[in-house]
């Protein structure tokens, strides 16, 4: 496993160094970052602060509870996990492992769905997340209009417990209720005029081949999409119209590619009308959106 972190008294930069190899020697691409956010989250500062004065000195007992956050990194335990949080479009989304960690690509799936509410008007609006694991894109919907009102569901209690910690951490608790539900199950009287979700999308196949920090750290529940990755999408595409008012808009992530070719004909094929596909940031068609 490389050298192990010494866990007496030493110095950041020895500390690093030896974190760095331990991380190095266990498969991390991203080692002596990683290293370095684990020490910041440790001391509570910004990621830059730990290498301000690599020859400050740290405590046995700090040195101790760095080395076994590096023993969790090294067993390929996500980084934010370990941290106990992530950002997501400047929201500190609180994690555990009952919730999936917040990828940067479903921040380009808020920041479209926000684009495709009606302005503000007279009216309050109202927006449904479903799958919403830890919250992070009911909350960022909240944030980004003050208009707005969210449903955010999950079926895992465990999930949804984390989802209403973090809308009370973030003061939206007011703006956005959770509700444990198996997708739209006990909210079909609802009238909404967005429908979000970044549902699991991976077909079952691929999951046991994925990165140790997803495939043995992650809830399988938000992975697992089913033989062709699209069940979810599937009965969100057959139900989604009647919880949506009149132009209301089901907006999807996917895995990408002909994953997201075959959601939107789902869409399409379900009544949806103006279905647009758009790409991530790496140029990958992964969004699908239709209204009712």
């Amino acid at each position: 496993m490389g050298a192990a972190v010494t866990s007496g008294a030493a110095t950041f930069r020895e500390q690093l160094d030896a974190a760095t190899t331990t991380l190095e020697a266990a498969g991390v691409q991203t080692a002596r970052v990683d290293a370095e956010w684990l020490l910041a989250g440790l001391l509570g500062i910004g990621r830059a602060g730990v290498r301000i004065d690599l020859s400050r000195v740290l405590s046995a007992p700090l040195a101790e509870r760095y080395a076994d956050a590096v023993r969790r990194r090294a067993r390929r335990e996500p980084l934010q996990r370990i941290l106990g949080w992530e950002d997501f479009l400047g929201l500190r989304i609180r994690l555990t492992e009952a919730v999936l960690v917040p990828r940067p690509e479903t921040e380009a799936l808020v920041e479209w769905a926000l684009t495709l509410l009606p302005p503000p008007g007279p009216r309050r609006l109202l927006a449904l997340d479903l799958g919403t694991g830890s919250g992070c894109i009911a909350c960022a919907l909240a944030a980004g209009r003050s208009d707005l009102d969210v449903v955010a569901l999950d079926v895992s209690l465990a999930a949804a417990a984390v989802a209403r910690d973090n809308a009370h951490a973030l003061d939206l608790a007011p703006r956005v209720r959770v509700v444990v539900a198996d997708l739209l199950e006990g909210v079909r009287d609802l009238s909404a005029d967005l429908i979000v979700s970044n549902p699991p999308y991976l077909p079952t196949g691929l999951v046991a081949g994925l990165e140790p920090e997803v495939r043995s750290h992650e809830p399988r529940i938000a992975l697992d999409g089913g033989a062709d990755g699209l069940a979810l999408v599937r009965r969100l595409a057959a139900v989604g119209r009647t919880c949506l008012r009149r132009a209301g808009v089901l907006v999807v992530e996917t895995a990408g590619g002909a994953q997201a070719a075959a959601a939107a004909s789902l869409l399409r094929g379900a009544g949806f009308q103006s279905v647009a596909v758009r790409a991530d940031l790496a140029g990958v068609d992964r969004f699908v959106a239709g209204n009712a």
